[in-house]
């Protein structure tokens, strides 16, 4: 699985470079968790500016199709809503927090558990 992307006169290039991604990333054919080159190696490779690339991710990491975790690079999102994306992530700091404080997993549940009660009461 290769990213495809073709530029031609149809449209602005940056316009063109964020609807190939994002089609490729919907229909699977960029899988979750694909790494996307970086901005200036996709820049260099179709022969565009780094600006115009760099617009492109950033209209897609606005649009949830795309997430830059820092110097790890940029990657293809999970699928789901921005909400179920912003637990998952929120649920991955929890779980690594608990463990920087030595809770056991038992412990760290019935916290979650006391949280979600008291946020949703007796629903």
């Amino acid at each position: 699985m290769t990213l495809k992307i073709h530029i031609d006169d149809s449209a602005p290039p940056y316009e063109q470079v964020r609807a190939r991604i994002s089609e490729q990333a919907r229909s699977g054919a960029l899988p979750v968790g694909y790494r996307l080159p970086t901005v200036r190696g996709l820049a260099e490779t179709l022969g565009l500016a780094v600006n115009t690339v760099a617009k492109a991710y950033r209209a897609l990491e606005a649009d949830g199709v795309i997430e830059t975790r820092g110097r790890n690079g940029t990657f293809v999102a999970a699928a789901g809503s921005a909400a179920e994306r912003e637990a998952a992530t929120a649920a991955q700091s929890y779980a690594e927090r608990v463990r920087r404080l030595g809770l056991e997993e038992k412990a760290a549940l019935a916290a979650v558990r006391d949280a979600l009660r008291a946020a949703f009461g007796d629903e």
